[in-house]
């Protein structure tokens, strides 16, 4: 989802119910929507209903969708919007499983033997580290690649605290990769640095 000008053009179009608008909107868009609702609700098991609840209500709000900003920055605050309440309504009940564990949680829905696995695995288990709000940061800018003023429209804040933000997650991350490394050296910390030490955002 790096062509915004495209993405929006199609939600646009998908407002007057052109079908193949919307199939191209939900196509260019849905593996960025995995990856932030992912990461921001800390349960991979909850991704594919939060993906879900997303599109249903970004495909239900799209009449109202007047192109002021990027289609693919509207969508992510849905997506946002989305998380929050999921939180919000289980926080009111009792937990029966702690998703915590990265690494099991993910290795239930992803093959192992895949080129990126270990790494992936590994990255989640480092954001999910970090501070939620750094955290958000950190995935909006550094693995979605959203400029950081799009960033701070999702997120609700100022532009210079996504930046304080982002720079205190890259921090954390790269102290805890060289910890990781230190403890177990075979761990694949070259590709985890190097996405925790990314080249950052557009301005």
């Amino acid at each position: 989802m790096r062509d915004d000008e495209a993405v929006t053009g199609w939600a646009l179009a998908a407002r007057s119910g052109d079908e193949r608008a919307v199939e191209q909107f939900v196509r260019a868009t849905q593996l960025d929507v995995r990856r932030y609702v992912t990461h921001l609700s800390g349960d991979p098991q909850a991704t594919d209903d939060l993906m879900q609840d997303t599109y249903v209500r970004a495909l239900r709000s799209l009449p109202r969708f007047e192109g002021r900003s990027s289609a693919r920055t509207w969508l992510l605050t849905i997506a946002r919007r989305v998380v929050a309440d999921r939180i919000r309504s289980h926080s009111s009940r009792p937990r029966l499983a702690a998703t915590d564990d990265w690494q099991s949680a993910a290795e239930r829905v992803q093959p192992r033997g895949v080129p990126g696995f270990d790494e992936g695995v590994a990255l989640a288990e480092l954001l999910a580290a970090l501070v939620p709000e750094r955290r958000e940061a950190f995935v909006l800018t550094q693995l979605l690649g959203l400029p950081y003023a799009a960033a701070a429209g999702v997120m609700g804040c100022p532009v210079g605290t996504v930046r304080s933000r982002v720079a205190r997650a890259r921090e954390t991350l790269v102290a805890l990769v060289t910890e990781a490394e230190r403890a177990e050296p075979g761990r694949p910390a070259r590709a985890l640095a190097g996405a925790a030490a990314g080249a950052g955002a557009v301005a």
